[in-house]
């Protein structure tokens, strides 16, 4: 870190910040770190974590090195009868921008920006004129982009109390570009006791600026959230896409192997954490072929134990499927237990990202949305390009042609089913870093699963993405207006009214296909 400038704390400053009423100390600690020397800023930082203790004119820095005088920074004795600092709501406030304007000198540009963030919103909750002068050092050094603009809005909000017109109104200005929701009560308590008309015009119009920025970010916050639960209900139909939408087979058993899935992400993640510590972070790129292959292998063993038998005979291969979903639950309980466990995310799925000012979008469904897409594109490209795919296709629209043809229907019905149930192994891999883990994981996403494939179109993955995105944003926006309760209610109600109008669904075979 870059070396404070030398300006020697006397006794006087010292005890003037630990000692006396709350304003003074306030303006003292600001004038001692607008230009601190080494024993300054020690004094700072060991107040801050409570490690200051003053008797009759000396103050003491006690911390695990020992005791030392904080003006000399010399070992010393504590005497008998010294007393802690009292610090008040107020104090530790004051305390914690010192703290900030500290960390901007030098730092690294990740700490520049979280220093720089708690003196914005410092300013913005309790604007201080005493700021003004840590504020303008700051900005005197070399800082990152970031944590400069952050500074910038600091400063303007502390100069909305300036008694200089030209200041107030340049800092009215600045503000309208903040795009923050927390500068909002600013600008109205500011036009509230404003005096000057030009400056009232100024903050009026940054309010307004303010407020479209806030509904637009508000609406593309609700397009996010739906496009990410259009996301995760397209992983979960996909595969019953296949399964049902080509292969004609009801597989109420679809959702349990979602969880198959999400626990074989679970086990991956266990193993990583005992063995391979070090590489914990790569856990979830191992954790995808093994919970397609899971699912995929416990698919292939329903259909050729179960399902093989039941083709053509829908209201069979409900039950029997049905009766599988509880078989597979109940396996899952008596291996793991009924408790949920925890899937961590890896560092780099961590978080979120900024956008606009106040849009914030999770790392983790960020993730997931393009990891649905490269589902999509895999599938498409597997059903549409590859000899697996034709002989699919085949199958599913003329099985006796195509075993004439030599195609081995059987094994192609396995095959494809394999296919649809290691799909459903990915979609618990994804859900695994949205929420917990447990037998009943399924259950959730079943319905909307079959909801989406039937709205869709059966058989048309293209309808199945349509299907997906549209409900999650339909329902996104309807839950921002009317609640999560009802915009389901409303979702469900649209999808009966649809499926009244248009059975075949938003896409349907033509022709010889159909």
């Amino acid at each position: 870190m870059m070396a404070l400038p030398a300006q020697a704390m006397t006794t006087d400053d010292a005890l003037a910040v630990v000692e006396g009423g709350v304003a003074d100390r306030i303006d003292a600690l600001n004038r001692l770190v607008v230009d601190p020397d080494e024993r300054a800023a020690a004094l700072v930082r060991a107040l801050a974590a409570r490690e200051v203790q003053v008797h009759e004119g000396r103050v003491f820095i006690t911390n695990v090195d020992g005791v030392r005088d904080a003006v000399t920074g010399e070992p010393a004795q504590l005497p008998e009868g010294a007393q802690d600092v009292m610090l008040n709501n107020r104090m530790r406030s004051a305390l914690q921008g010192a703290l900030a304007a500290l960390d901007l000198i030098g730092a690294p540009a990740a700490r520049q920006r979280e220093a720089a963030a708690t003196l914005q919103r410092r300013a913005f909750g309790e604007p201080d004129s005493d700021m003004l002068p840590l504020i303008e050092r700051a900005l005197a050094t070399d800082l990152d982009d970031t944590a400069r603009a952050s500074l910038l809005m600091a400063q303007a909000a502390v100069l909305l109390g300036s008694d200089d017109e030209a200041r107030r109104l340049e800092a009215a200005v600045k503000l309208g570009q903040a795009r923050q929701p927390v500068v909002r009560p600013l600008l109205l308590q500011q036009i509230e006791r404003e005096s000057s008309e030009e400056v009232k015009e100024a903050l009026r119009k940054s309010l307004a600026a303010l407020e479209r920025s806030l509904q637009r970010n508000a609406a593309l916050a609700q397009v996010f959230s739906g496009v990410s639960l259009g996301s995760i209900l397209l992983l979960a139909a996909l595969g019953l896409a296949i399964t049902y939408g080509l292969m004609g087979v009801i597989n109420m058993a679809h959702g349990e192997l979602i969880m198959i899935g999400a626990y074989a992400t679970w086990l991956v993640q266990v193993a990583f954490r005992q063995w391979l510590p070090d590489w914990f972070d790569w856990y979830l790129l191992a954790a995808m072929p093994v919970a397609f292959m899971a699912s995929a292998l416990v698919g292939a063993a329903m259909e050729r134990s179960v399902i093989r038998y039941l083709y053509n005979r829908p209201l069979e291969t409900l039950l029997a499927t049905w009766g599988l979903s509880l078989v597979l639950m109940q396996g899952v309980r008596s291996l793991f237990g009924a408790q949920n466990v925890g899937v961590e995310n890896p560092v780099w799925m961590s978080g979120s990202v900024t956008l606009l000012g106040n849009l914030t979008l999770p790392w983790n469904r960020i993730f997931i949305i393009v990891f649905a897409g490269m589902v999509l594109l895999g599938v498409a490209l597997l059903i549409s390009r590859t000899r697996l795919g034709l002989f699919v296709r085949g199958v599913t629209q003329n099985r006796p042609i195509a075993a004439c043809m030599g195609v081995n229907t059987a094994r192609i019905d396995t095959y494809a089913f394999a296919l649809g149930s290691g799909i459903a192994g990915l979609a618990g891999c994804a859900l695994s870093q949205i929420g917990n883990v447990g037998p009943d994981l399924g259950q959730n996403y079943i319905i909307d699963s079959f909801m989406v494939v039937v709205l869709g179109g059966v058989g048309q993955i293209a309808g199945t993405v349509y299907a997906a995105l549209g409900l999650g944003v339909l329902n996104k926006f309807i839950e921002g207006w009317a609640g999560a309760v009802l915009a389901k209610i409303a979702v469900l109600v649209f999808i009966i009214v649809f499926i009244q109008k248009r059975p075949q669904g938003i896409f349907a075979f033509k022709g010889r296909e159909a």
